[in-house]
């Protein structure tokens, strides 16, 4: 044998190096027989034919979602059946046990049993009067609870830029709309992360802030110039590279004609530009070559239809990996037993690209070192149990500082010197997106102010139209509060959950009517009127003409204790700052705009 040929051959075989650049997803398994796509059984313990799978084809990594992530004792009995499952593979490496726990909407593990904060645009909110402070925190706490439960790889912070009020995806994932606020946040709150001993993924490179199409859905475009591009898109992640050196970043399923024009044929024959996932141009020449990265890169998910629609999933693992990224996120569904048969052959077919040079033995080489290199961060970490657990999720100091933040964050945008409400007295009408967010809200008002007369709910879930109007008309006054834009797949959970949005779609669109038909009658009364954005914040330029005051809190979740009784730090410093017990001192992060109501185009 040659001693050239000797110095290429790799120090592990192929396909175990292949095996360790999979990332999959364990969401849902079915024992029994079902179509592919139709289980919902939620996988909360790891079956012994998947056990095997993983073992036999060395995978490197999972990521967990809501449905597997249930109690703190059986979400430790899972991280530690994957990290068996490592250890039987004899390679010495630990498993990438993932999630998307970003805080605010998209939050995957029980509110009730952990800290989940109010999300980034809560945090881009305090920083006119508190710099990093609340982007430390919240990065601290979420990496503790995650760490104390087995899970290493935390899919956050979302460093878009949000420039795109009609951003259907990004909103209030972001901590806003400049770029070098966004960088010292997000850069402040992975250094956080990571120095508790987990690792950060960045996300979603190079920039998904300007976009009006969910890449779940489709596959959208940014038509900025290299410049706008290199001061906005990709500012924040230059400079978190830089200061805070990211163990991953995640890559984005958007055309940037600017950074690539190049094309690709899709499965349908369709000649289209390559997405930054599938894009050597970008994640090689500007994020390794240029940018100087030399962490891990991850894809987005490869089930979103931005990729899906126009790859086999061998075609799309192959060119992402072609491309420069070193783990491909979720690019099988192994949900039955039915399904299993599909990693061995997605596996066969990157050995074969191998064989045949269509991709690269030593890039591959390279990239199995680089997981190699994060895989060993890992090892010195605290195997996870319950007791320590228990005493971290959800504790006292974590739920100090998620109260901290909700109240930091609130942001009167107008009207501010008609506040206090006076609420002695008056009948006051709750104009709220459910039931459940009245009663929280309006049991905060009368815990502050126990003379708060007559309160009554109006949930836009189980209206009635004229009903509504005649308790508007008898009313004093009204504080109405919408959700705005509707969740996006990503908040709810992934591409299971395609036909679900659909029907949530519709309904959302007259929900939206009705609020701004109310709210017209109420301005038309001559009523006193308070708007609320519980989610982003553009939707306030809407509503402004119809309302003496409008506030922002960017989140709007409750969660239920065991007594059934329901606790939001939001809505808690919401009916402070509206019954002046607390001074509001957050600052919106983003610019409103004009914006259409869906009542004016009708």
């Amino acid at each position: 044998m040659d001693t050239q040929a000797a110095a290429r051959k790799p120090s592990i075989d192929v396909p175990q190096m292949l095996g360790q650049k999979l990332m999959l997803d364990l969401r849902y398994y079915c024992e029994e027989p079902v179509a592919p796509g139709k289980c919902r059984t939620p996988m909360t313990s790891l079956p012994p034919e998947l056990a095997r799978l993983l073992t036999d084809y060395q995978i490197g990594g999972v990521i967990l979602f809501a449905e597997n992530v249930q109690q703190p004792g059986q979400i430790i009995q899972l991280t530690s059946q994957l990290q068996a499952v490592a250890a039987a593979q004899g390679n010495g490496l630990p498993m990438f046990i993932g999630i998307d726990q970003e805080g605010g909407r998209v939050a995957r593990l029980p509110r009730q049993q952990s800290t989940s904060f109010s999300g980034n645009m809560a945090v881009g909110a305090t920083y006119a009067a508190h710099g990093s402070h609340f982007a430390s925190s919240v990065g601290e706490v979420l990496a503790k609870e995650l760490l104390s439960l087995g899970i290493n790889v935390n899919f956050a912070p979302t460093v878009d830029v949000n420039v795109n009020p009609l951003n259907p995806v990004i909103n209030v994932r972001s901590f806003g709309e400049d770029a070098q606020i966004v960088a010292k946040l997000g850069g402040a709150m992975t250094a956080a992360m990571q120095q508790q001993g987990m690792l950060v993924s960045l996300k979603h490179f190079p920039g998904h802030g300007d976009t009006h199409v969910d890449s779940h859905h489709g596959l959208p475009r940014v038509d900025h110039s290299a410049e706008q591009i290199a001061q906005s898109d990709l500012l924040p992640f230059a400079e978190i590279i830089k200061s805070a050196n990211p163990a991953m970043i995640m890559t984005a399923h958007i055309q940037f004609p600017a950074l690539d024009s190049s094309v690709f044929v899709s499965k349908d024959g369709e000649e289209m530009l390559k997405p930054a996932t599938l894009s050597r141009n970008i994640l090689h020449g500007v994020l390794r070559e240029q940018m100087g990265y030399q962490g891990l890169i991850v894809t987005d998910a490869l089930d979103m239809a931005g990729i899906s629609q126009f790859f086999t999933v061998p075609q799309a693992v192959i060119e992402t990996f072609a491309a420069g990224a070193d783990i491909a996120l979720m690019p099988v569904k192994l949900q039955s037993p039915a399904e299993l048969k599909n990693l061995g052959l997605l596996l066969d077919e990157l050995t074969a690209a191998v064989a045949s040079g269509k991709l690269d033995l030593q890039e591959l080489n390279a990239s199995y070192q680089r997981i190699v290199k994060a895989k060993q961060q890992l090892t010195t970490l605290a195997e996870p149990k319950l007791a320590s657990a228990l005493t971290t999720l959800a504790s006292k100091e974590h739920r100090a500082a998620e109260l901290a933040l909700a109240r930091a964050a609130v942001t009167v945008v107008a009207g501010e010197q008609s506040l206090p409400l006076q609420l002695a007295g008056k009948k006051t009408v709750l104009l709220m997106p459910d039931t459940s967010k009245g009663v929280v809200l309006r049991q905060y008002l009368q815990q502050l102010a126990p003379q708060s007369g007559e309160l009554t709910i109006i949930s836009l879930q189980q209206l009635n139209l004229d009903l509504a109007k005649q308790q508007i008309a008898a009313a004093d006054q009204v504080i109405a509060a919408f959700i705005s834009p509707m969740q996006s797949l990503a908040e709810i959970g992934g591409m299971d959950d395609l036909a679900s949005i659909t029907n949530l779609g519709e309904a959302y669109k007259k929900q939206q009517q009705y609020f701004y038909q109310l709210l017209q009658y109420g301005a038309a009364l001559k009523k006193d009127q308070t708007f609320i954005s519980l989610r982003s914040p553009y939707e306030i330029s809407l509503y402004a003409p119809l309302v003496q005051r409008s506030l922002a809190t960017y989140a709007y979740h409750s969660w239920q204790q065991a007594d059934g009784s329901l606790v939001s730090p939001i809505y808690l410093a919401l009916a402070e700052v509206l019954l002046g017990k607390r001074q509001a001192t957050g600052t919106l992060p983003v610019t409103l705009v004009p914006l259409a109501s869906e009542q004016s185009k009708h």
